[in-house]
């Protein structure tokens, strides 16, 4: 006779798996609550404590990790000592195991207590998962309801393919290897020490959805979302629109990082408002600005670049209203990020069925960035520090109606392509020279756009620059002196800092030291 052993939390499809072994003539193993919802369903379960001997203890603690359990697993089949063994023993094989775990994943988010939460972490089911799956050879193994169906087929058929078998036992260690690197995460914490940078980098990410390609057509690409936590792209909710693209996800969270960061460094009581709008295209802003309201905001970003915003990718730190949605509505644009949406903006938009609206509830701030490398993953804790001094170095002191919009060309650095320059005005950038190999170009780049924008605008010359990292010639200043500029803010640290200090008190020019850098390559 052959014996499944079914023991499961969520109890979805099981009934069926379980219905259709029992008219095979397997013999059911199981425990606690499962056994009973299989014989209330009028199926005939064995309980394994008859198996084991032995009775369930320690609150259900201790059930399966038995040798009459795991040596049924992992004895192989065409291994003649082995089953000797079993004979001898008196333990009969199992067949196939159907477990799923208690859902660590899903209790880590509830903000349980530190014991509530530890009763979640599963060892038999792990146990269980992991020996049949190394005997995949002679025990099917499930660990995913959506794989019932097509064992069910096969036991019909009367095989179950190796392949099949291997391919199942893959999933069991795909799944066991997150689940432990969640219950890891849990142990060690995030916040310091071995849990930043543990001995090894293990995350528990589950696949979100398939994507239709990655940054071309020819490449394959899917977005995996953080299984143990809330995190922003697990909130993620899209209300209209195509399907979003790997490109647009990238834009997306890049967008959401900066209006998410806002609030850290800047309050609503400012004389520029607590609203803040990032314009982005290909991952760098090509505007940002702040206002008192989303439509305020939206019009200052969009005037940085109307050209580069053509396409892009729109975030906000508030919901957007119609006033908004029908400024934004103006040009095309990819996708927009924001809180929510009002019913009037969802109206306005409805005539942009390509749009993509996406709202997300979960702020983005992970303690560490990681991305890959070719054989390898880099890891580092995010760009959070504004500044670490707000040192004078000029003659000239900064004026204090500068300081605001200063603090603000840093801010948007910190989510700029290296090498950055901002020109600032009014809370809005009006020049950005972004991604550029040297630091004169963007800068040039940065204050002739300034001039254009300012000038269609009928505004006075902008005079505020902001660089996310220190000048390593004085031609920055010069140049930064043709076009107006009265103030720089910039980290400070190179060994040729006191040329363009002299260059500043030259041109009359007042310069921060903020001693915090903000590449972003």
């Amino acid at each position: 006779m052959k014996r499944a052993l079914i023991s499961v939390y969520n109890k979805e499809g099981v009934l069926e798996l379980a219905g259709v072994l029992a008219g095979l003539g397997w013999e059911i193993l199981s425990t606690g609550g499962t056994a009973a919802f299989l014989q209330k369903n009028g199926l005939a379960v064995t309980d394994v404590a008859s198996v084991t001997g032995f009775p369930e203890c320690l609150g259900g603690r201790v059930k399966t990790l038995h040798p009459a359990i795991h040596a049924g697993l992992l004895a192989m089949r065409g291994n003649p000592e082995h089953m000797k063994t079993l004979d001898s023993l008196g333990i009969a094989p199992i067949d196939l195991v159907c477990v799923n775990l208690y859902p660590f994943f899903e209790k880590s988010r509830e903000n349980l207590g530190f014991a509530e939460t530890v009763e979640f972490i599963d060892i038999g089911g792990p146990s269980m998962l992991r020996g049949a799956a190394k005997n995949f050879q002679d025990v099917i193994v499930l660990s995913d309801p959506g794989d019932y169906r097509g064992v069910i087929q096969g036991l019909r058929a009367g095989e179950v393919p190796l392949g099949e078998r291997r391919r199942l036992a893959g999933k069991v260690f795909n799944l066991t290897s997150a689940y432990d690197a969640a219950v890891s995460r849990f142990m060690l914490g995030e916040d310091s020490g071995e849990g930043l940078f543990p001995p090894y980098f293990a995350a528990p990410f589950k696949k979100s959805m398939d994507l239709r390609y990655g940054e071309n057509a020819h490449q394959k690409a899917a977005l995996y979302v953080a299984a143990d936590r809330a995190g922003a792209m697990g909130s993620l909710s899209q209300i209209q629109g195509k399907e979003l693209s790997y490109n647009n996800i990238r834009d997306m969270d890049a967008a959401w990082k900066a209006v998410s960061a806002f609030g850290d460094f800047f309050s609503g009581d400012s004389p520029s408002g607590g609203v803040f709008v990032a314009a982005l295209k290909h991952n760098t802003p090509c505007g940002a600005a702040r206002g008192d309201s989303v439509v305020g905001a939206y019009r200052k970003a969009f005037a940085c670049d109307p050209v580069s915003i053509f396409g892009g990718i729109i975030g906000v730190n508030a919901p957007v209203d119609e006033e908004a949605a029908a400024e934004m509505s103006r040009t095309f644009l990819e996708v927009i990020v924001a809180p929510g949406f009002t019913e009037g903006a969802l109206s306005v938009f409805k005539t942009r069925k390509n749009l993509r609206l996406v709202t997300m509830s979960v702020p983005a701030g992970d303690p560490v960035d990681a991305l890959t490398v070719s054989g390898g993953l880099l890891a580092q804790t995010r760009d959070n520090v504004l500044f670490e001094k707000w040192e004078t170095v000029t003659k000239a002191p900064a004026p204090d109606n500068y300081i605001e919009d200063m603090k603000f060309g840093m801010f948007v650095s910190i989510f700029a392509k290296s090498n950055a320059v901002l020109v600032v005005q009014d809370g809005a950038v009006v020049g950005a020279g972004a991604g550029q190999t040297n630091r004169i170009w963007a800068a040039e780049q940065a204050l002739e756009r300034a001039r254009a924008v300012c000038a269609a605008a009928g505004a006075p010359p902008a005079r505020i620059l902001a660089s996310d990292a220190f000048f390593p010639f004085r031609d920055c200043v010069d140049a930064a002196h043709r076009y107006g500029i009265e103030a720089i803010v910039q980290p400070g640290g190179s060994i040729r800092d006191q040329e363009s200090i002299d260059a500043c008190n030259e041109h009359g020019i007042a310069m921060v030291f903020t001693g915090a850098r903000h590449f972003k390559h």
